[in-house]
């Protein structure tokens, strides 16, 4: 185990509560054991009970997706924690379509709920207390894919593009009562949703087009540094923006994409 501690030897988050949704696995794990690292007290959440939530937090099985499910998280986090310091939206995903008119209303509608009204609720639930101790810190986990839409996931990048509009709007409403929200986008990442994801792709037999609807496959063509990201490159961004080293960051969106959205 890790320990991340500041200057004076004291475990760098030590105190703080946290809330991490979509913290069974990947991203959601890795930012969990983070966390925990840093001497955070973390409950993670996620759909389904799994054994692959870092044995260190206290989970609970929530569906973010509606409103009733936001306010039961919101309820155990107060039960559990006392209350929140630290908010970690990591739940997201879309399955793709082979175009944006083979993407049925419904999926739309899931997409905005998981990936943007998720947020949205449990925000609304948890900011009041932070606005009472005037202090708090929230991640909203977007896509470097945002800029570059293509069709498959049309669904899905512009529920992220909303998300990140809503971050930053959030952030100036927040930021006098102390409270810092950033927006992190990760690219291509080594994880059991995202394998699983490109493999849907691949098998929907896109062919290379204008719009760049063929599913990507060689990481060395799309990634300048080489290789896949891992779930604690993007995991270290996230302790970075929670940590009292990004204490003048708000409003901000943290691209962790290997180069793979910045080209020339």
């Amino acid at each position: 185990m890790t320990t991340i501690e500041n200057g004076s030897g004291k475990r760098e988050l030590a105190g703080k509560r946290a809330l991490v949704t979509g913290g069974s696995r990947g991203i959601g794990a890795a930012v969990v054991r983070q966390l925990l690292d840093a001497g955070a007290e973390v409950l993670a959440t996620a759909r389904s009970a799994t054994s692959t939530v870092p044995e260190r937090a206290t989970f609970v099985q929530a569906d973010v997706r509606t409103r009733a499910g936001a306010e039961a998280l919101a309820a155990a986090a107060q039960e559990t924690l006392g209350g929140v310091d630290i908010v970690v939206h990591n739940a997201g995903g879309a399955r793709p379509h082979k175009g944006s008119s083979a993407i049925p209303d419904e999926e739309w509608q899931d997409a905005l709920d998981l990936n943007l009204l998720a947020s949205v609720r449990l925000d609304s639930l948890l900011t009041p207390g932070m606005r009472e101790r005037r202090s708090g810190m929230i991640v909203h986990v977007s896509s470097a894919a945002v800029p570059t839409p293509v069709a498959p996931f049309l669904h899905y990048t512009a529920a992220k593009a909303a998300l990140e509009n809503y971050s930053r709007g959030l952030a100036s409403e927040l930021a006098p009562f102390g409270i810092r929200v950033n927006t992190v986008s990760p690219g291509r990442t080594a994880t059991p949703g995202g394998e699983a994801t490109r493999e849907q792709w691949a098998q929907m037999d896109a062919a290379p087009d204008q719009n760049n609807t063929a599913a990507p496959s060689d990481t060395n063509s799309i990634v300048p540094l080489g290789r896949d990201g891992q779930p604690e490159d993007i995991a270290n961004a996230v302790l970075f923006l929670v940590s009292d080293r990004a204490s003048w960051l708000t409003g901000s969106s943290l691209v962790v994409d290997g180069g793979e959205f910045h080209r020339g």
